[in-house]
């Protein structure tokens, strides 16, 4: 195939991909700011929002991978004639899915609080996390919603709503962090705790935002007019969410499980190796949310060609989501590359922080390429609904490899917080392998 022929893909994949990777970007710029606004207050409170975020989203990206079952299967429907009662159906069940794991995640997050000492890190980090730690725990019943909404209109098509709210409720959520972490306007300095303050604020207006959206176009409304159904049928509608959420929630909790268990053991080193691996991650979560924006755009044009019978256009979809995270990956790598010595100075001016920090951005330049083609090959399975085979897949390359050969490199081999890293490379290239080849067979 030549360029030609992909040019009409691409153009519709970054039609609705942009939307989507400008609206992930600014989730990560979020937590880029609140990481530079911390650590210029105290590298104690960096390490505290680090540790604390490591926690919550391992348990956070479970919920929020199990509603993006909700996107494969309305744009089946939309590719397949866009049934709005089918459509409205999904949607009610997925109302009442979200209340049950904004309950379930309140309830699990909430009961580690007392044990936030048992993970190894030093005294004034738990002494710290602990309250913003509990802010960001609320804020996940509003956040929830707000992700039910988001994954609805991308199941839709539409991506350019979550983009407007994400991009508003972010820049309000900088507001408020220049306000309550340095106290500013009348306000005491609170650090951490004024950035959990500032999260919970906007997590909590965003559902909102998303809602008065959905009223006020009258073809969303309609979904919403059709939900009336009977108890039998939410049920069964709740059930194939499950069934197809259920996977896809425990394959990103497992890979952040992984990034997670990192942030602990790095944390068994020293504050400032933990510190500078927070950097260095939030850099690399910059170029991953792009390539997740291109992943979500990958699920939506792949559901749609495949509600329409049409898989040579699966294939040309799927391909040209590749070669958009490719060139995405290379120009991520060579700013981390040619930046990396200038990047830890945004975020702190301990200088044994950034000396460390500079080396683990290299590592995050290296393993780019694995990471996109990971993220983009599952993407591409769950726009065919096939989630229970990379799940699997997921285990090994993060569990069983990713952090072995982490753990060794970092206190056998002594390597420190680098080790970590290099087990990542491994893994997520491991994954990207598995994912691609399961599509090549089910799909060729």
């Amino acid at each position: 195939m030549s360029f030609k022929d992909y040019l009409p893909y691409y153009k519709r994949n970054l039609k609705v991909a942009f939307p989507v990777m400008v609206t992930q970007l600014g989730a990560a710029l979020v937590g880029l700011f609140d990481s530079m606004m911390v650590g210029h207050y105290a590298t104690a409170d960096l390490a505290a929002v680090s540790f604390s975020n490591a926690i919550f989203f391992t348990i956070m990206v479970f919920a929020m991978g199990a509603l993006m079952g909700l996107t494969p299967l309305v744009g089946f429907e939309v590719g397949a004639g866009n049934d709005i009662r089918k459509i409205g159906h999904l949607v009610h069940s997925g109302i009442i899915f979200t209340i049950a794991l904004s309950i379930g995640m309140v309830l699990l997050l909430g009961s580690v609080v007392p044990f936030l000492h048992l993970f190894g890190q030093e005294p004034i980090v738990i002494e710290v996390a602990r309250p913003y730690y509990i802010l960001i725990v609320i804020s996940i019943v509003p956040f929830l919603f707000f992700c039910l909404c988001k994954q609805f209109l991308e199941g839709l098509g539409n991506t350019w709503v979550a983009l407007v709210i994400t991009l508003i409720m972010n820049g309000l959520n900088i507001l408020l962090n220049w306000v309550l972490i340095f106290g500013h306007w009348g306000f005491e300095p609170m650090g951490a705790t004024g950035a959990g303050i500032a999260t919970l604020i906007s997590r909590t207006l965003m559902p909102l935002c998303f809602f008065t959206a959905i009223y006020m176009h009258h073809e969303w409304r309609t979904y919403l007019q059709a939900m009336k159904q009977t108890w039998a049928k939410t049920r069964e509608g709740i059930a194939l969410l499950w069934k197809t959420g259920y996977p896809i929630g425990c394959q990103t909790m497992l890979e952040t499980v992984t990034f997670t268990l990192s942030f602990v053991f790095i944390g068994w080193i020293n504050k400032e190796s933990l510190a500078a691996h927070q950097i260095a991650n939030q850099i690399a979560d910059l170029t991953f949310m792009l390539a997740l924006g291109i992943g979500a755009a990958t699920t939506i044009r792949v559901s749609h060609q495949l509600g329409k019978g049409d898989i040579p256009a699966v294939q040309m979809a799927s391909k040209a989501s590749i070669h958009l995270v490719l060139l995405m990956n290379t120009i991520g790598v060579i700013l981390m590359l040619s930046l990396r010595h200038v990047i830890p100075s945004l975020f702190t001016k301990d200088p044994a922080v950034m000396e460390i920090a500079e080396t683990l951005i290299l590592f995050a330049a290296l393993f780019q390429y694995a990471d996109g083609l990971q993220t983009v090959g599952a993407a591409m399975l769950r726009g065919i609904t096939d989630v229970r085979r990379p799940m699997v897949y997921a285990f090994v390359a993060y569990i069983l490899v990713a952090l072995p050969i982490g753990l060794v490199c970092t206190f056998v081999l002594h390597i420190g917080a680098a080790g970590m890293w290099i087990g990542f490379i491994f893994g997520l290239s491991l994954a990207a392998i598995l994912f691609h080849t399961r599509f090549h067979k089910l799909m060729y």
